[in-house]
This record gives structure tokens, sequence and C-alpha cells, in this order.
């Protein structure tokens, strides 16, 4: 295995840094990452206390007679979700903690929130997809090293219209082997993912750069608005590799869903257990230009169906640019279903639907069924399992995976799974171990 002497350097930096906050709804419409995965950055982790207050105990931030105490902070719920995530609900876990980015920039109080994470993982062979060592058709596409996947670091203060009228943004900036596709392929002379060049100014190996957010946003009562290049809403899976549970991405995602979008998102969340999503994108995967005069909507909507029911509904309709070749009648949807089936058991379930305008002569159609099942052992070990059937132009591919993830700290995450791959047709048959680590700050 191969792995660049300063990606270690960094890794070390980093342990210098302590977690802030997870990012949360509050972040614009952005993932909860309780139920688009998994959270491992604590909401109430402000330790100043020894061992010896009764606060400091493994229900610390379950009790609300704790909340306020210097070892807990003011925030109680680390365990909040379906299962308790994998927080620790102690919140002294050690110096380490102590330091974070926000507080090593004096931010601690400040309406700015700054973070990010490293990752770094290997892999035994390429995700379904990627056929050749880079090139670009997945994102587990560098088998046999050691890769930085994402360093990633991200600025940003929400817009609050709880008290009236306000203003806020966010920019991310990613560096690692995930940059070349999450960068801006649907712009002309940009190359769409794996069918193509990317801009070489922004690539130099297998590494590259990415700014995969860059929004600014306003909001006012239950109404915010953001205007910009910002994530899709499509899906389950997320690009942040915080946002997921797995290492390894399924097959809708890299494959029947945008990554990005720029243009503009209205949120009204003023209903009763429900959310309105609209708003008009440049297409698929735009930046600050179109290809194929790409125009199309993004909207839907989320319900709370019953308690630890919810349900997400996402549709993008009109001309995607790159992926139906600029045709005006395409049209795509993403269905999720997350259900808590008890205290630690969580069921997701995902259908996507692809089908687009073949007017301009490129016809892609896709649908896909993914199934999620995770199991909390205790606040530190969590259990998951994947099944995937994905049908692409009338051929059918499956995927099931098995993973574990492990809170080594309350910021650092050690994911490690196991994936097998096939077709009915028999082209496609292959097994992939993969593992990463993932130091949250």
């Amino acid at each position: 295995m191969k792995i660049r002497t300063w990606t270690a350097g960094l890794a070390a930096l980093a342990f210098y840094a302590a977690p802030v906050a997870a990012q949360t709804n509050a972040d614009a419409w952005s993932y909860d990452y309780n139920v688009k995965g998994v959270a491992f950055a604590s909401d109430c982790c402000e330790p100043s206390c020894g061992y010896d207050d009764d606060c400091c105990g493994d229900d610390c931030c379950g009790d609300d007679a704790c909340c306020g105490d210097p070892c807990c902070g003011d925030a109680c719920g680390c365990g909040a979700g379906v299962g308790g995530g994998l927080l620790s609900d102690c919140c002294c876990m050690g110096a380490l903690e102590g330091l974070s980015l926000a507080s090593l920039m004096g931010l601690e109080d400040s309406a700015l929130e700054i973070g990010g994470w490293t990752q770094l993982g290997y892999h035994s062979n390429t995700t379904f997809g990627s056929t050749a060592f880079d090139d670009l058709l997945a994102f587990n596409d560098l088998p046999d090293q050691v890769n930085l996947h994402q360093q990633w670091l991200y600025l940003a203060k929400a817009a609050d219209g709880s008290n009236g009228f306000d203003v806020g943004g966010r920019i991310d900036v990613m560096y690692g082997t995930d940059a070349q596709k999450t960068q801006a392929f649907g712009n002309p002379g940009a190359g769409t993912r794996g069918f193509g060049t990317f801009d070489a100014s922004l690539d130099h190996g297998y590494y590259g750069w990415a700014i995969p957010q860059l929004y600014g946003e306003v909001a006012m009562g239950d109404l915010s608005v953001i205007v910009g290049h910002f994530y899709t809403l499509v899906g389950y899976e997320v690009v942040p590799a915080t946002g997921n549970f797995f290492y390894s991405h399924a097959l809708t995602m890299f494959n029947s869903e945008p990554f990005t979008h720029t243009g503009v998102l209205a949120t009204y969340s003023g209903l009763e257990a429900m959310t309105l999503y609209g708003g008009w994108t440049a297409g698929w995967d735009t930046g600050f230009d179109s290809l194929n005069s790409g125009s199309s909507f993004l909207g839907g909507f989320g319900a709370d169906l019953a308690d630890a029911v919810t349900l997400t509904y996402i549709c993008t309709y009109g001309n995607f640019g790159w992926r139906d070749g600029g045709a005006d009648d395409s049209y795509s949807h993403s269905v999720v279903i997350s259900a808590g089936l008890t205290d630690n058991l969580e069921y997701v379930f995902q259908t996507d639907m692809v089908n687009t305008d073949d007017s301009a002569g490129v016809a892609y159609d896709t649908v896909g069924i993914n199934q999620y099942l995770f199991y909390s052992l205790n606040d530190v070990v969590k259990l998951g399992g994947r099944a995937e059937w994905w049908k692409a132009d009338g051929v059918s591919y499956n995927e099931v995976t098995g993973g574990v993830n492990v809170a080594l700290l309350d910021n650092l995450v050690f994911r490690p799974e196991y994936r097998y791959d096939w077709s009915p047709g028999g082209d496609i048959d292959e097994t992939t171990f993969g593992m990463d680590m993932i130091l949250s700050y």
C-alpha cells in the first residue's frame, strides 16, 4: 500500500483539533445526520470536570438535571435520534475534546460555524461502475492504496428567521480523491462524470480540489431561501463522509442522482409535521454555468408519518443538462422512508427512478430499491447492512454490504465493511473489503 507522507502529517495535525457540533437542519436545509446516515460529532461536549461528578456518568446527557452542568455544557441529548447514534452519552471524553477549530480561532461565541473532517480510507477493489484504476466511474476507484478521500473545511452562518429577517451563508472546500467526482462537471467543457476530462487547474494526479457548496441564505419566520451552489436534496446517501454509515456508496447514489445544483431553493417549515421544498436549478451538477442550457425544478416534501417514521419525496423535472443531453421533459424522483423499529433498530427504504427525455438523443432510464438496517449495540458500536437492486437501461445489478461503525473517540470513527456486487448475467461478480477512519473537528 502507498500513502503520501504529507497525508499522515495532516492526520496527525488534525488530532489536536476537537469536534464542533455536528451539522443539523439549522445549516440551511442541510442533512439531518440522524436520518441520512449517522452523526458522530457531539452537540453537548464541553468537558471541564473530572469523573467525580454525578453528571459525568453514562447518562450524563440524558438527565435533564445535568443540563447546564460544567461537564455537559448547556445542551443535553447526545443520544438523540433512532438508536442513539454512535455517541457516548457521557460528555467527559478527555482533554482532546477541549479544543476545536472554533475555539482555536476564538469563534466559540460567534454566529459563525467553522469545522471539517479528515477521511482516510483503503479498499481492496474498485466499486461497481469503475473498471480501471482512476477512471472516475465511482468514488472508490483507487484500490490497494491508502487514500485521503476528503480533507474538508466549512465556514457557515445559519440564517435564523425565528426572530424576524436574518441572513447567512455557507462555503465548503474539499481536497482529496473525491474532489474530481464532486466538481461542477455539468458545466460546458468540464466533462461529465466519467465521460470527459475535468478542469486540470483543479486536479493534479489522483487528487483535486472542489467547492461543493457556496451559497447565501435569507430567512424570515418559517421560510428560508438559499441562492448559489448547494448539495442536492435527492437521495439518502450524501457526499460528505460524515453523513453516511458506509464507506462505499450505493449504485443509485453515484449513477442515478445528482450531487450538487446551482440555483434557488426555498424551504418552508410552517406546516405541522411537514416541510416543503421548491426551487429552480441549472440542471444537474452545475457550477455557475450550465451545460446544454440546463433548467429544472427541484423540490418535494418531508413528512413525519408517525413516531420515529418519516417520509421524504424529492423530484427533479426539466432539462438536466449533461444527464439528458439538454432535453426538456426529463424526470427523476427519490422516495426515502425511515422507521425506528425499536430504540436500537432502524430500517430505511429508498427507491429512485430516472426517466430522461430522449429527444436529444441521450436515453437513460434507471430504477432502484435500497434497503438499510442499522442496530446500535451500545454507544460505541453500531452494525449496519445494505441490500440494493438497481436496473439501468434494462440491465439489473445487485449489491449487499455489511459494516460496523466504531466510535474510537467522540470525534473519531472507524468504518470497516465487506461488499459483494453481482449481476444475474454473471458479468459482475466481485467482493470488496474496505475501511476508513474519519476525524471530525
